[in-house]
C-alpha cells in the first residue's frame, strides 16, 4: 500500500501577490491579464474575492460586475517561479519523490516513511505557512488520484485523508462527489456524462466500462479506473523532466479578428514561437493543431498531419492555415487562435523521405529557420520579421515565445 500526498498552494498567484503587497491582504483581490490588450482573464483569486464568487476565467468585467471593490494585479510570474522552487525544494527534504503538476501542485510519495502521511502532510502545512507565508491544501491517499481529490475536497489551509477502505475509505467519501470533481472530467465529458445518466463518480465506477468507452472512446477506461481507485502511476523523481509530448502557443489578440489577412499575422507569430521552441529542444513533428475562440467564447479545435517530419516554421504555418480555412467560416470575428505541434521525434530521429517532394528544399528552410532564430536570440524577437506583418502592428506586437513563461505539465 502506497502513501501518497498531493500538496495544492491555495490561491497561489492572489496569495504571492499578497504577502509581497500587504496593503492588499484584507481586499479582495484577482490576478488577471492585461485588460487594455483584452488578455483580461481572472488567473487567479483569493479567499474575500471568492465569497463574491469570483471564479477563474471570469473576464475582468464580469468579476467587476460581482464585486465592484475588486484589486486586479498583473501577473509577476518571475516571482511565482521563485515560490514555486521554494515549496518543491522543502517537499524534497521528505523524499526524492516529488512530480510537479504545474507551478502550485505537486505529488509526494512517502511510502515507506517512520511517519504517518497526515503526520508528514500536517508537518508540510505548518512548515510553509510559516516559512514561506501561504498556505496549502494537501490529501493523503493511497495513489494519485484520490490524493489530489483530497487536496481539492476542503479549502484552504486544510487536510484531507482518503483511505482505501473504513469510514474515509474511497467508496464514502468519493463516491458521492459529482463526476467532474474527478481528474480529466472537464466540462464536455460531464456533458457527455449527463446524458447517460452518470452524475457522480460513483455512477461512473459502477457503469458497465463498455458503455463508458463507446461515448468517450479510450478516456472511458481511464476515469473508470480512476473512480474504482485502481490508479497505479508513480510519482516521478524530484526534477526528473517529463517527456515532452507536445508544444504550443495561444494569444487572446488585441482586437477581434475579422479576415483571413489578420488570422495569417497571429498564425504566422504563433508559429514561428513554436517553431523555435521546438528546434531549441531538438524536435521535429508530424501533427499540427489550432484551436479557434470565437468572439462569443464558442471554441473547437482542428489537427492535421504533415507530410513529412519537420521542425520549419513554414510548414507549421502552412497546416495551421489550411486547417482553418478548411473549417472557419468568419460568420463570427475571432477573439483567440492557438497554435500546437505534436507527434514529435527527436532531429537526429530517422524518418521516411518523400520521393515526390523536394527534400533539397525542406533542407533549406531548416537552414534558414535556425539562422534566424540565433537573430533574433541575439538581437530580439523583432529583429527579423516577415514584412507582412508589418501592415498592423497593434495586432502583430506579440512576443508569445518569450512571453510564455509557464509550461503546462499533464497527468500521462
Amino acid at each position: 500500500m502506497r502513501t501518497i500526498l498531493h500538496s495544492d498552494c491555495n490561491g497561489f498567484y492572489a496569495s504571492v501577490e499578497s504577502l509581497l503587497h500587504p496593503e492588499y491582504r484584507d481586499k479582495p483581490l484577482a490576478v488577471a491579464g492585461d485588460a487594455e490588450n483584452r488578455h483580461g482573464i481572472i488567473l487567479a483569486k483569493n479567499e474575500l474575492a471568492k465569497k463574491y464568487f469570483v471564479k477563474t476565467g471570469d473576464a475582468i468585467w464580469q468579476a467587476k460586475n460581482k464585486c465592484p471593490e475588486l484589486v486586479v494585479i498583473e501577473p509577476h510570474f518571475d516571482q511565482y517561479m521563485k515560490f514555486s522552487k521554494l515549496t518543491k525544494a522543502m517537499y524534497a527534504e521528505y523524499t526524492d519523490r516529488v512530480e510537479s503538476f504545474g507551478l502550485d501542485e505537486a505529488w509526494l510519495d512517502v511510502t515507506g516513511c517512520n511517519r504517518s502521511g497526515y503526520e508528514i502532510a500536517k508537518e508540510i502545512n505548518e512548515r510553509i505557512k510559516y516559512e514561506l507565508g501561504i498556505t496549502v491544501s494537501i490529501g493523503v491517499s493511497f495513489n494519485k488520484i484520490f490524493a489530489k481529490l483530497g487536496s481539492d475536497y476542503k479549502k484552504p489551509d486544510a487536510i484531507t485523508k482518503i483511505d482505501i477502505d473504513g469510514y474515509d475509505g474511497y467508496k464514502n467519501k468519493v463516491w458521492p462527489l459529482p463526476c467532474e470533481d474527478l481528474l480529466y472530467v472537464g466540462r464536455a465529458t460531464k456533458k457527455h456524462l449527463h446524458t447517460i445518466g452518470i452524475y457522480t463518480i460513483g455512477d461512473i465506477a459502477n457503469c458497465p466500462v463498455e458503455i463508458l468507452n463507446s461515448n468517450l472512446g479510450k478516456m472511458g477506461e481511464v476515469i473508470h479506473t480512476f473512480a474504482n481507485g485502481l490508479d497505479s502511476s508513480p510519482v516521478a523523481q524530484f526534477d526528473e523532466r517529463p517527456d515532452v509530448k507536445s508544444i504550443g502557443n495561444s494569444t487572446t489578440t488585441p482586437r477581434d479578428l475579422e479576415n483571413y489577412s489578420d488570422v495569417k499575422m497571429i498564425v504566422q507569430i504563433l508559429s514561428d514561437s513554436v517553431g523555435r521552441r521546438m528546434r531549441e529542444l531538438g524536435f521535429r513533428c508530424k501533427t499540427v493543431t489550432i484551436s479557434i475562440r470565437d468572439k462569443d467564447l464558442f471554441s473547437f479545435t482542428r489537427q492535421g498531419q504533415l507530410k513529412n517530419f519537420s521542425s520549419c516554421t513554414g510548414d507549421i504555418r502552412d497546416k495551421a492555415l489550411e486547417l482553418f480555412r478548411n473549417n472557419y467560416n468568419f460568420r463570427k470575428p475571432i477573439r483567440s487562435i492557438g497554435v500546437s505541434v505534436s507527434g514529435l521525434i527527436g532531429d537526429n530521429s530517422p524518418f521516411q523521405l518523400s520521393f515526390f517532394e523536394d527534400n533539397n528544399k525542406d533542407i533549406r528552410d531548416e537552414k534558414l529557420d535556425k539562422t534566424l532564430d540565433s537573430l533574433k536570440n541575439r538581437f530580439g524577437n523583432y529583429a527579423v520579421r516577415p514584412a507582412f506583418l508589418m501592415k498592423d502592428k497593434n495586432l502583430t506586437l506579440l512576443n508569445p515565445k518569450d512571453d510564455h513563461i509557464i509550461h503546462p505539465v499533464g497527468f500521462f
